[in-house]
């Protein structure tokens, strides 16, 4: 065992993180968010309340958003990983990014990767989602900038992006 995990039990996990496979050795009471952020660099995974409320760490964990803060790295082991700097393949933004640029769904931004990975787990689980259905998904988001209008109209928007072209 390294010097580094002298009188602390210690975890290897296996991940794949943005379509990259990684293994890493971490104290076992690491979360998720630290192993994504200070081990792997992911920067765009914020810590925030490290308390699960206000959705600045949210990833998505094998197809679902996890608040990583409250998630301990060794639970995640064989996960597949999607932060919020894989959301889009390529340059272009991804229909969620694109309506919420279209329509001020943000301000400063650091709630947005949250809202962002919020929004694209309700589209992928309900491509035609209620007002009301949209406020639960990002509710667990907290803004301080916005009053959630722009936000709700943005996700609204990103489902009519996503659905495919009349023929």
């Amino acid at each position: 065992m390294s010097e580094k995990f002298v009188g602390v039990d210690a975890v290897t996990v296996d991940l794949t993180v943005d379509r990259k496979h990684v293994r890493v050795t971490v104290a076992a009471d690491l979360t998720l968010l630290d192993v994504l952020r200070e081990e792997l660099g992911l920067t765009g995974v914020r810590a925030g309340c490290r308390n699960g409320d206000c959705g600045v760490c949210t990833a998505m964990v094998d197809g679902r958003c996890v608040k990583t803060c409250l998630t301990l790295a060794g639970r995640a082991d064989g996960a597949t990983v999607q932060t919020i700097a894989a959301l889009a393949d390529g340059v272009e933004p991804n229909p969620v990014q694109q309506a919420f640029a279209e329509l001020y769904g943000f301000q400063c931004g650091f709630c947005l990767p949250g809202m962002l990975l919020s929004a694209t787990d309700l589209l992928d689980r309900n491509p035609d989602p209620s007002v009301a259905q949209i406020r639960e998904a990002l509710s667990g988001n907290l803004c301080r900038c916005t009053g959630y209008v722009n936000a709700v109209r943005a996700v609204i928007r990103a489902a009519q992006l996503r659905r495919p072209p009349l023929a």
